[in-house]
């Protein structure tokens, strides 16, 4: 495993609600980043095909009128955009985090896919529980979404958003020894100057902890609105506008001491931030501090985490022929198996 090597963070808008043209634009980014030698790219929340701002904007009818639009365009595991994708990971020999609108069956998750540089996807998570009105969009995940892979580059994990608010969402991921983790944002000018835990400086104030907090490098893509974006949300009105300004991209990549070490970019600036990893840094951020290791208290509190999949329908042979009685042990998340 390599404990040197370069990342990067893509800060662009996609072409919203258009799945094909974002998924070109995608990959002409991993190209870029390969090209100048980064081992990993990392992309925002819900970067295919756009995160959804028309649900801070207006009342419920007035949305309907994206909503086909972005149910269509989301995309599928197993579809031929994720093909797509692959093959560009595989050929430019680079790692791919990816946020995307999953859709499944009729419902959408918000997903972190990361592909390898074979082009394999070896994660596929989704948000726990998707943020004040975007629960009137997404569905939610569960306790197999928090997860660290094994990669060539060292442990990767992922989380979304104010996931990074979560105290025990973040310290299941810190126990699975996590070494660089991508914070996916959406844009951070949403509500500017009215609602300051929606911006920049809380935000990038959660990346900046997880990295200390977890002893990790972490990769922060954030994406932005364009005039173009704005003009197909907002449609001229200038209230929405306010709402919803041009701009809002702050990525950032941090050290896991805290220091923001990636090359920053304009907050309406489109492009690629990139930082140099040394993975060896870890072990001296640790010996100061490791939370769920020797800086931990196991006899005073504990994280009682349930990494089991849920599913809404489980199939009568799954059960080898045993009936699933309506009594489970909610706290630790098993059900009972009862014979008549």
């Amino acid at each position: 495993m390599s404990q040197q090597f370069k990342v990067a963070a893509v800060q662009a808008a996609p072409v919203f609600l258009d799945l094909q043209a974002s998924v070109t634009k995608a990959i002409s980014y991993i190209e870029e980043a390969a090209a100048n030698g980064a081992k990993l790219v990392a992309f925002s929340e819900t970067w295919l095909p756009g995160y959804p701002n028309h649900i801070w904007l207006g009342p419920v009818a007035w949305q309907m009128q994206f909503v086909g639009r972005y149910f269509d365009n989301s995309i599928q595991a197993g579809s031929p955009e994720e093909a797509r994708l692959s093959e560009a990971c595989r050929k430019n020999n680079i790692q791919l985090s990816i946020g995307v609108s999953e859709r499944d069956g009729g419902s959408l998750y918000i997903g972190q896919w990361h592909f390898d540089e074979n082009g394999e996807v070896i994660n596929r998570r989704r948000k726990l529980k998707p943020t004040h009105v975007e629960r009137t969009v997404y569905g939610e995940g569960d306790g197999s979404d928090l997860n660290v892979v094994d990669t060539s580059i060292g442990r990767v994990g992922q989380l979304a958003c104010w996931e990074h608010l979560q105290p025990l969402s973040k310290y299941a991921m810190y126990s699975q020894n996590e070494q660089v983790h991508v914070a996916a944002w959406p844009n951070l000018a949403l509500y500017e100057g009215t609602a300051h835990a929606l911006g920049h400086q809380v935000n990038n104030g959660a990346s900046m902890i997880y990295a200390v907090e977890g002893s990790c490098f972490v990769v922060a893509p954030c994406s932005l609105v364009t005039k173009e974006n704005q003009d197909l949300v907002c449609q001229g009105d200038p209230e929405k506008e306010k709402l919803c300004p041009v701009g809002g991209g702050y990525t950032r990549i941090y050290g896991p001491d805290g220091s923001d070490i990636g090359s920053n970019l304009a907050h309406d600036e489109e492009g690629i931030v990139y930082a140099d990893i040394d993975l060896h840094m870890i072990g001296y951020a640790k010996a100061a501090a490791d939370p769920a290791g020797h800086y931990s208290k196991a006899d005073s509190t504990r994280l009682l985490l349930n990494r089991k999949k849920q599913r809404a329908v489980m199939y009568f042979e799954e059960t080898n022929g045993l009936e699933i009685s309506a009594e489970s042990n909610a706290d630790v998340g098993e059900t009972e198996l009862v014979t008549e």
